[in-house]
């Protein structure tokens, strides 16, 4: 983890407590990965999120999409609303390396299981999407499978946030924004679980950042300018849940993201998925009928607060972990930690 997270600077959001890490991998068998391209105009790369350790194509975890403000090019979110399963790892990576980061992840799936296209069904790659054009030269397409390869090879449960893999030209609220996480642990009948979040923050109109403590936080110089960019929430829980009940938790992102300041404007792509590794669905399932555990509609409530608390902080958690960085054409972004030093 980087050394600076949002709690050392003061902005712990809400009073649940968080897991023993604070991030998605507190989540057991989640582990994230980057790729970082951070050389000349390049301010880009990749980040690999694995939703557990065995074969996620053979045993997919049931998964939920919800898009707030569709202004994104992400590839695979339509048969995960339908099917409600996921059957690969996710990256993260610029809008222009998309279609790579995808055919990485089909390679992939395909060497782990020769059969996919021929014996069996065919793979659906799951890739998200942020425009970091603004520090990173984006028409270099510069991401190749092998910066793909290399983020999934590199996850573990510790791993950086701030300015690195996907989140290396990313900006937010007019600061220098990028990969942060944050998590919630929560008891249901007397055991404990997690739900935690990882998100790429490339959002937000400078000067309506505001802090858990109610301040409006703006960089210098701030320049009047439209609300675009994106921010992809990605929830991973244990709790077992149907992929309606996950739909239900991760559309509390959006109430996060309303407490930072966002309204999700126009050109704005905001999208929050979830998985849950307490459901997997096997590809080779023989029996017409199976078993699923799911929660308490009753109690889902204890999923919502935790939901928006930890994808507001996980914002929070990228601004906070990433250092100021001059890009293609001399483009700046400056540190939030630095502003509210300066303050």
């Amino acid at each position: 983890m980087a050394l600076r997270r949002a709690r050392d600077l003061g902005l712990a959001c809400g009073s649940l407590p968080t897991g023993p890490r604070n991030a998605i991998s507190d989540v057991p068998g989640v582990r994230v990965g980057h790729r970082t391209l951070d050389t000349g105009d390049l301010r880009t790369g990749v980040t690999a999120i694995l939703p557990h350790g065995g074969n996620v194509y053979r045993d997919k975890a049931v998964a939920a999409v919800h898009v707030l403000n569709g202004f994104g090019k992400s590839a695979g979110l339509v048969q995960v609303g339908e099917l409600g399963t996921l059957e690969t790892p996710i990256l993260l990576t610029n809008t222009l390396a998309v279609g790579t980061a995808c055919t990485a992840l089909v390679r992939r799936a395909i060497a782990a299981n020769p059969d996919i296209g021929r014996e069996t069904a065919t793979v659906n790659p799951l890739v998200f999407e942020c425009n970091d054009g603004w520090l990173n030269d984006i028409q270099a397409l510069a991401v190749t499978e092998a910066d793909a390869f290399a983020a999934l090879d590199d996850a573990a449960e510790d791993f950086a946030v701030g300015a690195v893999g996907a989140g290396c030209g990313m900006s937010a609220f007019g600061f220098k924004g990028g990969i942060g996480t944050s998590s919630r642990r929560i008891t249901l009948d007397g055991a404990a679980f997690h739900l935690g979040v990882l998100v790429l923050a490339n959002f937000g109109r400078a000067g309506d950042l505001r802090l858990p403590d109610g301040r409006k936080v703006a960089p210098p110089k701030t320049k009047p300018e439209a609300e675009k960019g994106s921010v992809i929430v990605i929830a991973a829980t244990d709790i077992p849940l149907s992929d309606r009940q996950l739909e239900r938790v991760i559309r509390r992102a959006g109430v996060g993201l309303a407490r930072l300041g966002s309204f999700w404007g126009h050109g704005s792509g905001d999208i929050a998925f979830g998985f849950t590794t307490a459901n997997l669905v096997s590809h080779d399932e023989t029996a017409d009928l199976v078993s699923m555990r799911i929660l308490n509609e009753n109690r889902i409530d204890r999923l919502f607060e935790p939901m928006a608390d930890a994808a507001q902080e996980a914002v929070l958690d990228a601004l906070a972990a990433a250092a100021p960085m001059t890009g293609r054409d001399g483009h700046h972004r400056p540190a939030l930690a630095d502003t509210l030093t300066l303050n």
